[in-house]
């Protein structure tokens, strides 16, 4: 059993975050898609077992790097499923403005038990961790379906633990959440990158870097660069207000994203991206 130490300060700093970022959901994906899953997956686990084929001749995840895995078994339903963690973080923060954070806390599920000061996870190492003042962060996963919390250590950019907890879909849910359907547009990829395709679907609603970032399961500086990109394009337009920069699309972009048929010359071109676009 592992127990979590949590002091006042532990638990003033303790909150929400809508995901715990693509390195640990693909890690997650990865180990949910080598055991026997239950309805709720299957449709998930036979389209990743064909992407897998498809790229390589067999279906060993082992056999993949991290990022090939996650372009199989997670992109393509990245968007899909961060609306479920959005959801999510809503439900549980109603929770915290009802009861506090320790409400949240004795809300993980049966196996994770909360006595007021200590968080037991029965399904954890044997083990005491204690988090010296910083708290704790708080983040959903649908790939975790066999425990109700995993704790990850802090690394240098959180500075925090980490700790996913899980939040599988019904199986209403699943149903849309496994829908196969390509993400994005071939043609549109094909012009752009898949990765930048993508951010100009995201960017119909303008947002920061960092959400962009979240949006896309990639860091913030490669969404940075992705937007330069697309900015130099004449795809999305930047602008700062205040201490944060917002991208929004333009409506070159929109007329591209729609397959809209645009006039000679009502509109620049787009420039030429280079043949290592996207991801």
């Amino acid at each position: 059993m592992q127990r979590i130490h949590f002091t006042t300060a532990d638990l003033a700093r303790t909150r929400l975050q809508s995901t715990a970022g693509p390195e640990i959901e693909s890690r997650l994906a990865r180990e949910l898609f080598t055991r026997g899953v239950g309805t709720i997956y299957a449709r998930w686990q036979r389209q990743v077992y064909a992407r897998l084929c498809a790229k390589s001749g067999h279906e060993s995840a082992s056999a993949l790097a991290p990022g090939d895995f996650w372009r199989a078994a997670v992109a393509p339903y990245w968007s899909r499923v961060l609306a479920h963690y959005e959801a999510e973080c809503d439900a549980r923060g109603r929770m915290v403005m009802a009861g506090g954070v320790e409400q949240l806390l004795a809300g993980l599920g049966r196996r994770a038990l909360w006595n007021g000061q200590v968080l037991e996870l029965h399904d954890g190492p044997d083990s005491d961790v204690r988090l010296g003042g910083k708290g704790l962060v708080l983040s959903p996963s649908v790939f975790l379906a066999h425990r109700p919390a995993r704790l990850f250590r802090a690394d240098e950019q959180r500075g925090q633990p980490v700790l996913v907890f899980s939040a599988p879909p019904s199986v209403e849910q699943s149903a849309l959440l496994w829908d196969d359907v390509s993400l994005p547009s071939q043609a549109l990829a094909a012009l752009v990158g898949q990765t930048r395709a993508a951010a100009l679907r995201e960017l119909r609603v303008s947002r920061t870097t960092s959400q962009l970032a979240d949006r896309l399961g990639v860091s913030a500086p490669c969404a940075s660069q992705h937007a330069s990109v697309l900015r130099e394009s004449g795809l999305i337009t930047t602008r700062r207000v205040r201490n944060t920069v917002l991208h929004s699309v333009t409506p070159l972009g929109l007329a591209l994203l729609d397959g809209m048929t645009v006039a000679a010359g009502q509109v620049r071109g787009p420039k030429p991206v280079p043949s290592s676009a996207g991801v």
